[in-house]
């Protein structure tokens, strides 16, 4: 019998939970906005920006989170700017600044000596990441995007929602966009440690969808999604270091067992508002 309490003993397993759980949580958040703003893969774009900055970091010897945390962020920011302002939208701004930043990183990394493990971990996850400044500092950024979410929660539901309303309110939707983008860059960053760069954009699709099978309100999609991802992560990380496989895949893994366990919910009628 597998006992789940005696394997966060071990140190890695317990700065894993500790940051593993906030991400998830703060992902979840953040992906339901992205995802009703039609946005979602923007998880996606920052996290692939993310292996450029890191492959970057780790060929000069320098710190990957003190690196990676403002390339992303100002990634996010081009991103929004771009596709506001020019006629690249959307999903295809995010494409090209995507695969032009995994271009640059796997450039950088077979420039640097190729493919080790610390390479591999950063593009699919792993447990055994977790420096203890790692944990403290992702600990903090985590806490700061909840909070954030958490007082701004009313400004952000009608950014989301409706702009053209929220900007007659005199709401200045643009800040709030960049805020939304600015916790998503961290958030991104934050989890690509346990996730993997290739993986990370699942933490903030697959909560948001999965809560969207069974629920209608925002407010409901966003506690559901809230849970649902905690859960999912705790279990891929159990499975993670039963199985010896990377954290992320298994993440997204029971991910998608969820939603599809939601989806025949939904299917059978059992439809909540």
């Amino acid at each position: 019998m597998i006992d789940l309490f005696s394997i966060f003993s071990y140190t890695f397993m317990a700065r894993a939970l500790a940051v593993g759980l906030l991400v998830a949580l703060c992902a979840a958040l953040l992906g339901v906005c992205l995802v009703l703003k039609r946005y979602s893969m923007i998880g996606d774009g920052l996290s692939h920006v993310g292996f450029g900055a890191l492959s970057f970091a780790m060929a000069m010897n320098l710190a990957p989170l003190a690196v990676s945390v403002p390339v992303v962020v100002l990634a996010a920011f081009f991103l929004l700017r771009l596709s506001e302002n020019s006629k690249i939208k959307g999903d295809a701004a995010i494409a090209i600044v995507s695969s032009s930043a995994l271009a640059l990183g796997v450039i950088v990394t077979s420039l640097a000596g190729g493919m080790n493990a610390d390479v591999h971990n950063y593009m699919f996850g792993s447990i055994l990441a977790m420096s203890r400044g790692d944990v403290i500092l992702s600990i903090a950024l985590s806490l700061a995007v909840l909070i954030l979410f958490i007082l701004l929660y009313h400004n952000i539901f009608a950014v989301t929602f409706d702009e053209n309303f929220a900007r007659a309110t005199g709401l200045n939707v643009r800040l709030y966009n960049m805020l939304i983008a600015l916790l998503t860059a961290i958030t991104v960053v934050v989890g690509m440690r346990m996730m993997g760069s290739l993986l990370m954009s699942s933490l903030i699709i697959f909560p948001a969808l999965t809560a969207m099978r069974l629920f209608k309100s925002f407010k409901a999609v966003v506690l559901c999604a809230a849970i649902t991802s905690m859960l999912c992560f705790f279990i891929g990380m159990v499975m993670s270091f039963y199985c010896a496989v990377p954290t992320g895949a298994s993440v997204v893994i029971v991910s998608l067992f969820v939603f599809i366990l939601f989806s025949t919910v939904a299917k059978l009628g059992v439809q909540k508002k």
